[in-house]
């Protein structure tokens, strides 16, 4: 007997009532999308062109719309979704679906609803509807971590106002460039990965640059990411350095890069989040440490450095899956960690 069948709270509708809503293309204004581009039928993180001369990796995770938001403002008592996929994302034993083919809203910073797909995506899509008090909110649509959006459609009441949001406290964003703990691995639900939290609790803009298995310094990446418009940089790549000696020969050439290109910008240079002393981690640890301590010799006073062990006062790794990648409770500990100082960078 399926699960949904003992327990009807487990039920997915698999198509709603569109009597009386009105669809329109998050990709035409008034909405306004954040974190990914179009580009040709689907969105990327990273354009195309660049994201394929780095890897394998860079180029498939480039196109899952980690970080990805829609906000917009409406009175409409019910708003729904239709979200297309380029690519049907596949079960894995690590994550939820959610994770892969979920939209999450919030109404301003208050989380209401994960519009979730059925088990298995017929023809790559799925739509879905909640019901909201009335009068004017301001909506964010947080987009799937691991999933490849093609198309997504919002729909709202005939006759309901649809205006832009207004822009974030700190519109020019944080980018985080990392492994896949910064995609988004293993959260339960789009919104919450640790920079989608200090994305609502900040009120600030961001660009997730996470690539699962994929973020080792490589030169094309690096080029590209330190000439986007940032307030803050967030270095969390040690997880996908090959070993130690690839995160020597990469950790401060991408400080150097950034740092060209923006004198004054703060860069948080954070290790794996990790308790137990696995492996290299101490090697690792000690790497990046001196990446901070030669920028502070050398006069820079905007860096920053975080041992991320320290985010998780628990015992063990109760924090993770997997002893790697993170619960919603290490996301959730991991951003409490980072909040105060991120908080006053971007007062600053």
């Amino acid at each position: 007997m399926l699960l949904s069948e003992i327990d009807k709270n487990f039920a997915v509708d698999v198509s709603i009532d569109k009597t009386g809503l009105q669809f329109y293309s998050v990709d035409e204004a008034p909405f306004k999308v954040y974190g990914v581009q179009r580009e040709k039928d689907y969105y990327t993180r990273v354009p195309i062109d660049i994201a394929e001369t780095v890897s394998v990796q860079v180029l498939a995770n480039s196109r899952k719309t980690a970080g990805g938001r829609v906000r917009f403002v409406t009175d409409s008592a019910r708003i729904a979704i239709i979200a297309k996929f380029w690519e049907i994302p596949e079960n894995s034993p690590h994550m939820t679906f959610a994770s892969k083919a979920a939209v999450d809203i919030y109404e301003g910073n208050c989380f209401m609803q994960t519009f979730m797909p059925p088990a298995q995506l017929k023809n790559g899509a799925f739509e879905s509807v909640r019901t909201f008090a009335p009068g004017e909110k301001v909506i964010t649509l947080n987009m799937p971590p691991y999933g490849a959006l093609g198309e997504l459609y919002v729909g709202i009441e005939e006759g309901a106002t649809l205006k832009e949001a207004p822009d974030y406290t700190y519109e020019q964003p944080v980018v985080y460039y990392g492994s896949s703990i910064t995609q988004g691995g293993c959260a339960s639900r789009p919104g919450m990965t640790y920079p989608a939290m200090l994305s609502r609790w900040l009120d600030c803009n961001y660009v997730n640059l996470g690539f699962s298995g994929g973020a080792r310094g490589e030169k094309n990446i690096v080029d590209y990411m330190a000439r986007l418009d940032m307030r803050v940089f967030v270095c969390d790549y040690d997880h996908n350095a090959y070993d130690p000696q690839n995160l020597l020969e990469t950790h401060e050439p991408i400080y150097r890069a950034v740092r060209e290109h923006h004198p004054h910008v703060p860069i948080i240079f954070l290790s794996r989040p990790s308790v137990v002393p696995l492996g290299e981690r101490e090697e690792r640890l000690a790497i990046i440490k001196a990446t901070y301590d030669k920028a502070v010799a050398e006069g820079d006073k905007n860096v920053y450095f975080f041992d991320s062990s320290k985010f998780f006062p628990v015992e063990g790794q109760e924090h993770t899956v997997d002893n790697c990648h993170l619960t919603d409770l290490g996301f959730y500990l991991m951003a409490k960690g980072l909040e105060p100082t991120l908080r006053k960078l971007l007062e600053t």
